[in-house]
C-alpha cells in the first residue's frame, strides 16, 4: 500500500517507449496489466506494449475493458487447459458471473452442450447467452442431476468444487478460479483438475475481439461507475451476485 486496483483496462494510447513497434500514439487499445504492476483504475496506466490488443471496433471504451480479465480467465479454462471440443458437454458454475457469462458464450461458439448453475433471478440472462440447461442452485443438486460429464468449470469453490468431481466422466476435465486443485483429489476420480491463475495473452485478444465484432459473443455490464465512485464499485462487487461486470469510466462524472 498505496495501491492502485484494477487490472482490465481500455484507452488511446498517449506515449510508446523508445523502440516499441507494436503500438503507435492513437491507437485504441484494450488488455489486462500485470497484477504486479499498479493497475488500471486512474486515468493513465503504464502497460506492457505485448499486454495490449486492438479493442473491439464494435464497443464503446467501457464495454471493451469489461472484457481482459473475465474473458481471459474463461478461455484459458475452457481451451488452454480443458482443450474443450465440438460436441463435449460442460458444466459452468456461476454462470451468471464476470468469467461465467464468457464460458457460457464461449462453449456456446465451440459447439459444446452447456449446464449451467446460477441463481433463478440469471436464468433468462444464462439462457440467452447459450446455455442449454439451466439449474437453480437454491433448489436442485447439480450432483444429482448431471453425470459422465467432460468438463467442468468451477467459479465458486468449497461443496461446490467438491461436488463437481463426482459428475465428470474418467479423463475429463476440473477447472477451478478460486481453489488450489490437490492432485491426489484428482487421481482418485480419475480425471484431469487444474486451478488456473490468468495470464494476460495478445493473441487471445484479438481472438476474442473478432468474436465480439462477428456477434458471437458480447460482454455482460451490470454497472458503469465513474471513477470517482471506485470504492462504491468495489463495495459492491464484494457483495456478490452481479450479473456481469462492474465497469470504471474514468471521463465520467457526477452520479451517471
Amino acid at each position: 500500500m498505496p495501491v492502485i486496483p484494477a487490472f482490465e483496462v481500455a484507452g488511446v494510447v498517449d506515449k510508446v517507449a523508445p523502440g516499441s513497434s507494436e503500438l503507435t500514439r492513437g491507437d485504441e487499445v484494450y488488455g489486462l496489466l500485470d497484477f504486479w504492476r499498479d493497475g488500471a483504475a486512474a486515468e493513465y496506466v503504464a502497460a506492457r506494449a505485448s499486454d495490449l490488443a486492438p479493442k473491439p471496433k464494435s464497443l464503446s471504451f467501457t464495454h471493451s475493458a469489461a472484457i481482459p480479465l473475465s474473458g481471459l480467465t474463461a478461455w484459458q479454462s475452457l481451451f488452454d487447459y480443458a482443450k474443450l471440443s465440438k460436441g463435449e458437454t460442460v458444466l459452468i458454475h456461476g454462470a451468471g458471473g464476470g468469467v461465467g457469462t464468457f464460458a457460457v458464450q464461449f462453449a456456446r461458439w465451440r459447439g459444446a452442450h452447456i449446464f449451467a448453475t446460477c441463481s433463478s433471478e440469471k436464468a433468462d440472462l444464462v439462457r440467452s447467452l447459450g446455455a442449454d440447461e439451466v439449474l437453480d442452485y437454491s433448489r436442485v443438486r447439480f450432483q444429482d442431476e448431471l453425470k459422465d460429464l467432460d468438463v467442468v468449470l468451477d467459479t465458486v469453490g468449497g461443496e461446490v468444487l467438491e461436488n463437481s468431481w463426482k459428475v465428470l466422466r474418467r479423463g475429463g476435465s476440473l477447472i477451478t478460479i478460486v481453489e488450489d486443485v490437490l492432485e491426489e483429489t484428482a487421481a482418485k476420480y480419475s480425471v484431469n483438475g487444474f486451478s488456473i491463475l490468468v495470464e494476460p495473452n495478445r493473441n487471445e485478444l484479438v481472438e476474442i475481439a473478432k468474436l465480439i465484432d462477428a456477434g458471437e459473443v458480447k460482454p455482460v455490464v451490470d454497472t458503469v461507475f465513474p471513477l470517482s465512485r471506485a470504492r462504491e464499485a468495489y463495495e459492491r462487487g464484494l457483495r456478490g451476485h452481479n450479473r456481469g461486470k462492474f465497469a470504471l469510466d474514468a471521463e465520467a462524472t457526477g452520479d451517471s
